[in-house]
């Protein structure tokens, strides 16, 4: 076995240590929550008989007899998001996959799942931070009857795997399995969509040659195929073990599809306590799987919402990671694939150039992941090398590549795209930010410009209609944070900025905002924390501040004399109050949010303390906790 990297076991070290006390809290409380097999048999019979009232007959005798697992499927179908309408069939091929073991499934529920590719620059994307938690809370609900020995989760996008992967973690005695859609057909080549973008920014294109453009890009049921969250969360799910090996990128609709959920289904009944190989979710999300995640986000140039998602993740396993970790970690994993945006392929490409097999192969055989983690695959990480293949009624798993098939989507560690990973944390007088390195170009990493500050996204593109931009400038959109507003994306802003930056103008984008995990080629500064709406420093800033973006040497700096800059008062948002549109439904979720860089978390995830109430995550833990 190939040594692990000291950087890599490190950084491993150091979560571990850090989170001694909050993860023993958690096994502690998961294992208490473990109760002798099957779950249903502690309930009253009147408990019971709700629970399998609209049950047919067969699937009412096993549920009565109480002797064989009964699954829960948590799912985010609906038919309005591509990536999840494949969805609408998985509950009977999940029951019938099940019904053939002697066991038995329900859907325990349904979670919203909204497309962020719907919401750009509306009023919903102040939602769209937050349905993660609500996702949480409904996978918690869904689970609350406790008739369930696992689960299998249905979900794909953006927010909706955090908040499975989240509301699973407080079931985490229960052993859970993730089942994907698989992304929709090849579209107009991205090149080409990004050309139309920009021209219709520079008011070049009608609506109706961008319509055209970007329905032919999105034009299927399917995962959107660019390297944005989505398909970020399905590679992260395979590197923590939580997927059976290679199944994020088969396409729905196929025979293979429909062969890996029916296997997902009966590998999720195996895990059970009753049975020989009990695994449940709880102590498979372990320090390793998280840092096995963090590499790959970083060797594929994954989502920078990630940087967000994941540590809320493991917090509520009890681990505590941050954002130091990350830039760590993505300090010595080479970047191996170039996905749209950090190239001009998609996701399907990147599966037929080599795709997870390739990269995990690579990654192992370096010493960059931990081969040694417990997955819901039997052979652990070494399975996660291996693909699927049907042959007539068989499925089985094959080698897969060892060698690309096209170097310029995946490459191997000896001849990577960058010896670095897609991130880079910077740091200085302006905060903490993280900027995404992979889809920038070197020449445009590191830029110092004077600020035209905004307080609104939409009053860039005034400024640029008005020719009220500088020749050379950096654009501070604040008060887009957690508690200003919920984190929304900041994409629209994507188009015009890069229609700038070919002109050969020098510009870079400073927020306390999210970007989309489909933006990539402007140097941003994103997450900036602590945000304006806290009292950051980007409050303080005026028009005409020069301003430094570094991703090379990782600095984010203001050059404004220290003592000027604190005599300033802090802005007010000058953002005009929109229409509701369910925003005031989340007033109190923007009240107790928590920082960027600890999850941006509204609601509690992890262990509790003996008296109930939260854990207290941060630096100084309680002396008699664990």
């Amino acid at each position: 076995m190939t040594a692990l990297h000291p950087t890599i076991a490190a950084v491993t070290a150091r979560i571990i240590a850090r989170s001694t006390h909050s993860r023993a809290a958690y096994l502690a409380q998961i294992r208490a929550a473990r109760s002798a097999p099957p779950a249903r048999a502690h309930l009253s019979c009147g408990n019971l008989a709700h629970g399998f009232a609209a049950c047919g007959f067969q699937d009412k005798a096993t549920l009565k007899a109480a002797h064989a697992p009964n699954l829960g499927i948590i799912t985010a179908y609906n038919d309005m998001l591509s990536a999840h309408q494949p969805f609408e069939h998985y509950p009977e091929l999940i029951r019938d996959a099940a019904r053939a073991m002697g066991a038995t499934a329900q859907v325990a529920g349904g979670v919203p799942a909204m497309c962020d590719g719907v919401t750009q620059g509306r009023a919903g994307m102040e939602l769209s931070l937050f349905s993660r938690d609500v996702i949480a809370q409904a996978t918690a609900v869904g689970l609350s009857h406790d008739m369930f020995d696992a689960a299998v989760y249905l979900g794909v996008c953006d927010k909706i795997v955090p908040g499975l992967l989240i509301g699973a973690l407080s079931f985490g005695h229960l052993p859970a399995v993730f089942i994907p859609a698989g992304p929709m057909p090849s579209g107009i080549p991205n090149k080409e969509k990004a050309a139309v973008r920009e021209r219709y920014a520079a008011g070049s294109a009608s609506r109706a040659e961008l319509l055209a453009a970007e329905a032919a890009s999105y034009h299927s049921p399917g995962t959107c195929t660019f390297y944005g969250t989505a398909n970020s969360n399905q590679v992260l799910l395979e590197a923590m073990g939580l997927q059976l090996p290679g199944t994020s990128f088969i396409a729905p609709g196929t025979e293979l599809r429909a062969a890996l959920t029916g296997a997902s289904t009966q590998r999720a009944l195996q895990l059970v306590a009753a049975g020989e190989d009990y695994r449940p979710i709880g102590e498979l999300v372990n320090e390793h799987a998280i840092v096995n995640a963090i590499v790959a986000l970083m060797a594929t140039g994954g989502s920078t919402n990630h940087t967000i998602h994941w540590i809320a993740v493991a917090r509520a396993a009890g681990i505590v990671l941050d954002w130091q970790d990350m830039d760590a970690i993505s300090a010595v994993v080479p970047t191996l694939a170039h996905v749209y945006p950090n190239g001009q392929a998609d996701v399907n490409h990147f599966a037929a150039a080599g795709g997870t097999q390739l990269v995990f192969g690579e990654l192992l055989r370096a010493g960059l992941m931990h081969a040694d983690i417990t997955t819901i695959a039997p052979g652990g990480m070494g399975d996660y090398t291996r693909e699927p293949r049907l042959d007539g009624q068989r499925l089985h798993w094959v080698e897969g590549a060892v060698t690309s098939a096209d170097t310029s989507v995946v490459r191997p560690v000896a001849a990577p795209f960058e010896p670095q990973g897609g991130l880079r944390l910077l740091d200085g007088n302006l905060g903490q930010a993280l900027i995404k390195l992979s889809a920038v170009k070197p020449e445009h990493r590191s830029v110092t410009a004077p600020a035209v500050v905004v307080d609104n996204p939409a009053a860039l593109g005034a400024l640029h209609a008005a020719g009220a931009l500088p020749q050379d400038f950096i654009a501070v959109v604040r008060f887009q944070g957690p508690q200003a507003n919920g984190m929304p994306e900041l994409h629209s802003l994507a188009p015009l900025l890069g229609m700038l930056q070919n002109q050969g103008r020098k510009v870079a984008l400073v927020t306390d905002g999210r970007l989309s995990g489909a933006s990539g080629k402007i140097p941003a500064a994103i997450h900036v924390t602590p945000e304006a709406a806290r009292g950051g420093a980007l409050a303080r800033l005026h028009d005409g501040d020069v301003i430094s973006v570094d991703g090379n040497n990782g600095q984010l700096h203001v050059h404004v004399d220290p003592a000027e800059l604190d005599a300033r008062p802090l802005a007010r948002d000058t953002t005009p109050a929109g229409q509701s549109l369910g925003r005031n439904l989340f007033a109190l979720n923007r009240a107790v949010v928590g920082r960027a860089d600890q999850g941006a978390l509204s609601i509690h995830a992890g262990p509790l303390l003996a008296d109930g109430a939260p854990w207290p995550f941060g630096e100084v833990y309680p002396a008699s906790a664990g």
